[in-house]
């Protein structure tokens, strides 16, 4: 018989269901300057490398900023966090509408709209702190699943373009704000959450001492980096590999991240069952051998298109692992400061490899090398797994005693 602490409290679907659509529409603002880089590129006279920056600027930001929001929603709370952030990111948003007949300008604006990718710290801790143990794998799933909407950005930019320049702009403003004003009504913070005494520093400190919280960051930075790398560069990616014009480019980009993210709750909920490391080594696997094999690029119709729809299933479960993984052996009040690490540094994953792309191609006018370099990566995290197979990481003390069966008592 299932033991009551594995229910989850009344208002938790609820909560994480917010959680994750403010992930969600944050996600979509922070991916609005991707799917027009090629337009960007053009009107602006950019190069491979100025482009490849522009689209990476707010992947670094967002990045970066995820390990002050973190620590800050271990104090305020997600009940202040999110909201807050969807009205900040309005901001960069309207800007956008105005900025893009200069680049240093459009290199500001993405700067700002990196505020978009933070909302991940403050939604992790709180679908965390509503969840016990054994659902927190298909909880943190479903809460990044919200980096679909990346896929909502390139899936409305033609269709609005056609309306006018700026209207997916002021679409997503006006949705930002919406979502603002309903969270802040009805958000509410998870049962028995403490706001810790400790100054930010000691809480970093002490988050960066715990001793999974780097290998999970360099986990995360290959596979939700990975992911972030083609979320905001496949479009690219499918223009000059295969001369795609923009709105085909865009769609199947999209197509891309809603594979990804639609394979992150499984991802978290087969870590849950089986086993983190598993999963994790199967998914690198599979996507060291992807990565090899589009390297060479294959017609886009049927390998590529298949290769790169695998890839994205594998990264997704990846990262719905590593974060399975991070629920068990991080220590409930220290998961907003780790999740902030850990999410920085995956989002650090994502900012890299686009530079790189951008640069490879620029210099030899193939990607071969960047694809060549991620299955080199993946391999790598599948070798340190392997080596750490049969050593348990501590496991948090409440998750431990939680995850037990009840005992009978006579």
């Amino acid at each position: 018989m299932t033991a009551p602490a594995q229910r989850a409290p009344r208002g938790a679907y609820v909560n994480l269901i917010l959680a994750a659509l403010g992930f969600l529409l944050t996600a979509w603002a922070w991916g609005l300057i991707s799917p027009l880089s090629a337009f960007y590129k053009q009107h602006l006279g950019l190069s491979s490398v100025q482009q490849s920056v522009l689209v990476a600027v707010p992947v670094l930001v967002g990045s970066l900023g995820r390990i002050p929001v973190g620590a800050l929603t271990d104090l305020l709370g997600a009940r202040v966090m999110l909201p807050a952030l969807a009205f900040l990111t309005i901001i960069p948003v309207l800007l956008l509408t105005v900025a893009g007949d200069s680049y240093p300008a459009m290199l500001a604006v993405g700067f700002l709209l990196g505020v978009g990718g933070t909302p991940f710290a403050a939604a992790i801790p709180h679908g965390n702190g509503w969840f016990p143990p054994t659902k927190r794998g298909m909880a943190l799933g479903v809460i990044g699943m919200g980096m679909g909407g990346t896929a909502i950005a390139a899936l409305l930019t033609k269709p609005m373009r056609e309306i006018g320049p700026n209207a997916q702009f002021y679409l997503c403003a006006v949705v930002l704000a919406v979502y603002g004003v309903v969270a802040w009504l009805v958000l509410r913070d998870p049962p028995g959450r403490t706001v810790p005494a400790e100054p930010f520093a000691r809480r970093f400190t002490e988050a960066a001492r715990q001793p999974m919280t780097w290998p999970l960051a360099a986990l995360y930075a290959v596979t939700f980096g990975g992911y972030v790398s083609f979320a905001v560069y496949l479009v690219t990616y499918l223009q000059s590999q295969y001369g795609l014009e923009q709105g085909d480019a865009s769609l199947k980009a999209a197509g891309f991240t809603l594979v990804a993210v639609l394979f992150r709750p499984p991802g978290g909920w087969l870590a849950d069952r089986v086993g983190a490391a598993k999963v994790l080594s199967l998914c690198l696997a599979v996507l060291a051998m992807m990565a090899a094999w589009q390297s060479f690029a294959p017609p886009l119709y049927p390998w590529a298109t298949i290769t790169f729809l695998i890839m994205a299933a594998m990264l997704g479960s990846g990262a719905g692992a590593v974060f399975a993984l991070l629920a068990q052996v991080v220590p409930r009040p220290k998961v907003g400061a780790v999740t902030g690490i850990v999410g920085a540094t995956g989002g650090l994953g994502g900012f890299v490899p686009p530079l790189v792309m951008g640069a490879v191609y620029g210099a030899t006018g193939r990607y071969t090398i960047g694809l060549l370099l991620l299955a080199l990566v993946a391999l790598a995290a599948l070798a340190y797994i392997w080596t750490q197979r049969n050593r348990r990481p501590p496991v948090d003390a409440t998750a431990r005693s939680a995850a037990q069966p009840s005992q009978k008592t006579r």
